[in-house]
């Protein structure tokens, strides 16, 4: 019985002191009272004092990492000291908010940077001081991993099929269809799979047209698209440069990353000129 009546208090005191926040016709209000004003352009939201002076900016970003990865967070930035942007992690009353929502939610829990008293300033500095850090899961850590790899390696097709890493031909594509365009994406589905071979001919892998899959010539099997729901679709429809960043993956032998290398002055031997 004490220790029902001890939870009873607890959920009372917590529901006491929750803000209710608000926003209506572009002005926020907290536990009934006018704090800020709101206005946006698309996916960035400009919030003002009541005096209607732009003090910040969020910017809701939902970007692809690496094939069925997304990471979606949004951009900070201060109207009046625009000479550094951060990306933070946002939060959301539930599952249904949209980013309006999400962004007032965000400046008033997360952020704490909209109070009772409006916007503060202080607050907001400090965020830029000391820069939160993003609490990202593993699956999306994994991702900008494979993207860093992938984004070093620079990789390029050109219009006869040729791949191409740091500007250096490194492989080559077969089987291509006679409408190829290196930027074009693969629809047609044929019984002729599109391999992939090293600058020295050595075959590498392929394009399972019929099942969406990448085969490694070592037996590594990976399927391109599998249906999702939502935004976290994987794609459909692959580029020819997105076939040879996956393998280029798969394979780390196929594409070493060039490393730059100094070479220093030759030392000549005595007698020599």
């Amino acid at each position: 019985m004490k220790k029902s009546t001890i939870i009873f208090f607890t959920v009372l005191g917590i529901l006491c002191n929750a803000q209710n926040f608000k926003t209506k016709r572009g002005i926020v209000s907290l536990d009934g009272i006018h704090v800020a004003k709101i206005t946006n352009k698309s996916s960035t939201y400009t919030f003002l004092d009541l005096n209607e002076t732009p003090m910040y900016t969020i910017e809701f970003v939902d970007k692809s990492i690496v094939d069925s990865v997304r990471d979606t967070y949004i951009k900070l930035n201060r109207v009046y000291n625009r000479d550094k942007t951060i990306d933070l992690d946002y939060i959301s009353p539930s599952v249904f908010s949209g980013e309006e929502k999400s962004a007032v939610y965000t400046s008033i829990k997360g952020l704490k940077v909209i109070d009772n008293k409006g916007i503060n300033i202080k607050s907001l500095d400090e965020i830029f001081k000391n820069v939160p850090k993003r609490k990202l899961d593993t699956k999306t850590k994994e991702a900008y991993t494979t993207r860093s790899k992938i984004d070093k390696l620079n990789i390029e097709v050109n219009k006869v099929g040729e791949i191409l890493s740091n500007g250096v031909p490194v492989g080559y594509f077969t089987n291509l269809p006679v409408s190829f365009g290196s930027e074009d994406t693969i629809t047609d589905k044929t019984f002729i799979d599109i391999e992939v071979y090293d600058a020295k001919s050595k075959y590498i892998g392929k394009y399972i047209t019929t099942t969406k899959q990448i085969k490694t010539a070592g037996g590594k099997v990976f399927t391109i698209y599998r249906e999702m729901s939502g935004r976290a679709s994987l794609l459909k429809f692959p580029t020819y440069k997105s076939i040879a960043e996956r393998i280029a993956i798969m394979d780390p032998n196929f594409i070493k990353i060039q490393e730059k290398v100094i070479v220093g002055p030759v030392l000549k031997s005595d007698g020599e000129k």
